[in-house]
C-alpha cells in the first residue's frame, strides 16, 4: 500500500488515499486469506501522521468505503499538533507539506480532528528527539482520554529511524506493540502468540 507524495499532492489527498487502500484491502482481504474484521492501521512518520488523523475521525475512511478496524499503531509522527508545529520554529519540510493556511493546519491536525468515534491508538515517539514528538503524543493522550478513547503512549530511547527498523526485533519495543495488538481482538493476540 502506498500513496501519492508530495509536493504533487497535497496532504489531505493523501489521507484519502490510505483511506481507500484500507477500503480496498477490506474488500479484499477474505480473497487473500485475510480478516476484513483484523484490521490493524500502522504508519511510520508521515505514514504515522496520516493514520493518526484519519483514525481520530473515521469520516474519512468511512467517506472511502472502509469499515471499521480494530486500532492504529503510530510509530513516531511529530505532526500531532499541526497547529503547534507550525506556529513555533519548525524544520522547513513542514512548510512544504502545510503550508500557511491556519485552516489547512486544522484540517490535518490529528489533535484537531479527534474524535469520539476514534479507534484506539498506540502512539511510540522516540524520547530522543530534539523536536520531542513525545509531547504531542501526551497531548493527544490526554486529548483522548477526555473522549473515552482507548489510547497508550510508548516512549523509546531510539532514533526516529530506528523506530521503523526495530520494528520486529526481539526486545521490549516490538514487545509492546504486539501486547497493544493483542489487546484489540483475542484471536488476533492467538495468532502473536504464537510468534
Amino acid at each position: 500500500m502506498n500513496y501519492r507524495l508530495l509536493p504533487d499532492t497535497a496532504v489531505d489527498r493523501q489521507a484519502d488515499d490510505v483511506a481507500r487502500a484500507l477500503a480496498r484491502i477490506q474488500q479484499q482481504a477474505a480473497g487473500w486469506g485475510g480478516d476484513t474484521e483484523k484490521i490493524v492501521l500502522m504508519g511510520h512518520s508521515a505514514g504515522a501522521h496520516l493514520v493518526s488523523l484519519l483514525a481520530g475521525d473515521p469520516r474519512r475512511l468511512e467517506a472511502a468505503g472502509a469499515r471499521r478496524w480494530l486500532g492504529t499503531v503510530v510509530l513516531d509522527s511529530a505532526a500531532i499538533d499541526v497547529e503547534g508545529v507550525m506556529q513555533r520554529r519548525h524544520l522547513p519540510l513542514y512548510d512544504r507539506a502545510f503550508g500557511k493556511d491556519r485552516e489547512y493546519w486544522r484540517a490535518v491536525s490529528p489533535l484537531r480532528q479527534l474524535t469520539a468515534r476514534a479507534a484506539p491508538l498506540l502512539l511510540v515517539c522516540s524520547s530522543t528527539r530534539r523536536d520531542r514528538p513525545c509531547d504531542q503524543a501526551e497531548a493527544f493522550a490526554a486529548r483522548a482520554a477526555t473522549l473515552d478513547v482507548p489510547v497508550e503512549v510508548v516512549p523509546v530511547a531510539l532514533s526516529h529511524r530506528a523506530i521503523n527498523r526495530d520494528l520486529g526485533r526481539s526486545g521490549a519495543y516490538t514487545q509492546r506493540v504486539e501486547h497493544f495488538m493483542a489487546a484489540l481482538d483475542p484471536a488476533l493476540a492467538q495468532r502473536l502468540g504464537a510468534r
